[in-house]
């Protein structure tokens, strides 16, 4: 999946993944994670959501990195921030209030970039992911957080010949093998959810289940 796809949704506002309420499962798990104190909330491919919002209430400084311009520019307006921007480097940086956002590449991140990181919050970047991209995100983001660093992770499963992704089918199996070797790897929950999302049904999907998993960086 090519960096085009992503920008071209957003320039043509086709952002169906992109949610208005705080995730529930943000705020019913996030108490399982125990960041060090003043260390960042690293959230990978964060678009413009509003998970980032609960974060900062939680009294958190807060490190998105997004591809898409469009997307941290409206996070930033749409919820009145004065914006302070700056270019370093390979990105674009953008702030506000304890909320930082790099513009750019998630695979240019280097570990300095993520040296105050103490927890990660990963709803929609490993679910944005096809296959032969998701071992080396997780490569990568594994190679460059701080080690001991939490992660709250969301996934989706659902037979994935039944719809083409984005979000695609992650198994539990999967997150387990992905990162054997870097993290201990915990399921907090695991949900059956297509009576509550009926756009998915009406996509032929005959089941979907979404797992929340708690990982402890090595």
């Amino acid at each position: 999946m090519k960096k085009e796809f992503w920008l071209e949704r957003w320039e043509r506002e086709e952002i169906g993944f992109h949610q208005s309420e705080i995730n529930p499962y943000l705020r019913r798990y996030w108490r399982e994670l125990h960041p060090v104190h003043n260390s960042e909330v690293f959230v990978p491919l964060c678009g413009k959501s509003r998970d980032m919002l609960w974060l900062r209430k939680q009294k958190h400084q807060v490190l998105g990195v997004e591809l898409s311009d469009i997307a941290v520019q409206a996070f930033f307006k749409e919820n009145s921030y004065t914006l302070h921007h700056v270019s370093a480097g390979e990105f674009d940086h953008y702030e506000a209030d304890g909320i930082r956002i790099l513009c750019g590449d998630f695979f240019d991140l280097s570990k300095d970039d993520l040296a105050n990181v103490g927890a990660v919050y990963d709803r929609a970047s490993l679910v944005a992911l096809p296959p032969e991209m998701r071992a080396r995100y997780v490569r990568h983001l594994t190679d460059i957080l701080p080690s001991g660093t939490q992660i709250l992770l969301v996934t989706f499963d659902y037979h994935q010949p039944q719809m083409a992704g984005p979000p695609f089918a992650v198994s539990s199996g999967e997150v387990e093998a992905l990162y054997l070797g870097h993290a201990d790897v915990h399921l907090l929950a695991q949900l059956d959810v297509l009576p509550q999302n009926p756009r998915f049904k009406e996509r032929g999907l005959s089941r979907l289940q979404e797992s929340v998993f708690l990982l402890t960086m090595y």
